[in-house]
């Protein structure tokens, strides 16, 4: 393990390396770009991975991919290439699992919510729009993205506002389940969550459920947040989660959150005991086998 660690961090650090892997994956047509999107995946666990925020290198000869700033043009593959459009060989969904642990990083994390000049988007508003995506790769990288750009605490309010990024609906949705609501407690949620189906699915994985809870932890972070929460009708829609899963990280989070957006706010504790959190990270290697 030790010598693997020590070439992922040469290769992370790497920046001819790092350049050849993200533009054959941009490439049109590249046979193999889904395997370099799990070995940029691999490679992006290691710190040494911010080289790639010093990467310029001219976009493909495709209407698709415009940008010239490497980490653009990775964003453009995995929204307009997941249904295979940009390439009929690749998906790019272990791009997710990439753009995980680079959201680890300060620089990451401020990419991800900040406005990007080639296209006036905001990354994260790509991203979280896959958080129940019937892949789940994209839907686990999504979780992950979301909480660790909320490490980011001055910018929570300007995610939450409805109009610009309306980020809660992104993280509650996979949180809800087919459970009817009270007609009153129903009316507080976002309107996106209001009269969904009676056969609505909860997110299966109860790590990507943890994580998403997280991401709500870390938006009680300031008062505005947890009122915010509060008048969002937060709470019913967590206690039938923790009601419907048997999965003890999932109900311990989800009884941690309780705690605060229920409790007397004289009694909340600040944020740097109450938060004992990480930005996500995969626990297991991802694999390096075929597709």
């Amino acid at each position: 393990m030790a010598e693997y660690v020590r070439i992922r961090g040469m290769m992370a650090s790497d920046k001819s390396f790092l350049e050849f892997v993200t533009s054959t994956i941009a490439k049109p047509n590249e046979p193999n770009a889904d395997l370099l999107c799990i070995l940029l995946a691999n490679i992006a666990k290691d710190n040494a991975i911010a080289t790639i925020f010093q990467i310029q290198q001219e976009a493909n000869k495709n209407d698709e991919i415009q940008s010239s700033k490497v980490l653009d043009q990775l964003m453009d593959c995995f929204v307009k290439g997941s249904d295979k459009s940009l390439n009929k060989h690749a998906s790019f969904d272990y791009l997710a699992f990439a753009f995980a642990d680079i959201s680890r990083l300060v620089e990451g994390r401020r990419y991800f919510t900040s406005e990007q000049a080639y296209d006036g988007a905001i990354p994260l508003t790509k991203i979280m729009v896959f958080t129940e995506h019937k892949n789940q790769i994209r839907r686990a990288g999504a979780a992950s993205v979301i909480k660790n750009s909320l490490f980011e605490v001055p910018v929570h309010m300007r995610l939450l506002d409805r109009s610009t990024v309306n980020l809660l609906p992104y993280i509650l949705l996979p949180l809800a389940g087919p459970e009817e609501l009270k007609e009153d407690e129903m009316l507080e949620l976002p309107d996106e969550l209001q009269l969904l189906p009676p056969d609505k699915e909860r997110e299966p994985d109860h790590e990507i459920l943890a994580i998403h809870l997280e991401s709500l932890i870390l938006l009680t972070t300031s008062r505005e947040g947890r009122d915010f929460l509060r008048d969002t009708g937060v709470y019913p829609l967590i206690r039938e989660l923790h009601l419907a899963v048997d999965n003890d990280a999932v109900q311990e989070t989800a009884e941690r959150l309780v705690q605060v957006i229920m409790g007397d706010e004289a009694d909340v504790k600040p944020a740097n005991q109450r938060l004992q959190l990480l930005p996500a990270e995969e626990e297991e290697e991802t694999a390096l086998v075929a597709l």
